[in-house]
């Protein structure tokens, strides 16, 4: 049974940093690229980021870059997304998702993955 938990979430204010993790279990990991996606209320579920089966591509939505970075420890099944600079703007459930991805890059179409974590949930005040 193929699992992603969220861990890392909370209340910060803006400008904090928080560090989200998510542990896989079930799959063989180091064959699947890695993705964050987020949702805020009313609003899609929209790409943040992406890492590569190895670590060495990642991709990452605009409003992130210089803030975000995601890393995966393929020992022991983690992904990381370090948050920094955070704003009221970046709060939202954030969703860790899994791909079997034969490509060098990773994909930042929400329907290219195949496997979900439940969420946690971030929010920064103003």
């Amino acid at each position: 049974q193929v699992q992603l938990v969220e861990s890392g979430g909370g209340l910060v204010q803006a400008g904090g940093s928080l560090r989200l993790s998510c542990a896989v279990s079930g799959l063989a990991f180091s064959q699947y690229a890695l993705g964050w996606f987020r949702q805020a209320p009313g609003k899609e579920r929209e790409f943040v980021v992406a890492v590569g089966r190895t670590g060495g591509n990642t991709l990452y939505t605009d409003s992130v870059k210089g803030r975000f970075a995601i890393s995966r420890d393929n020992a022991k099944n983690m992904v990381y997304l370090q948050m920094n600079s955070l704003r009221p703007e970046d709060t939202a459930v954030y969703f860790c998702a899994a791909v079997r991805w034969g490509f060098q890059s990773p994909s930042p179409r929400r329907s290219e993955y195949d496997y979900w974590g439940q969420g946690t949930q971030v929010t920064v005040s103003s």
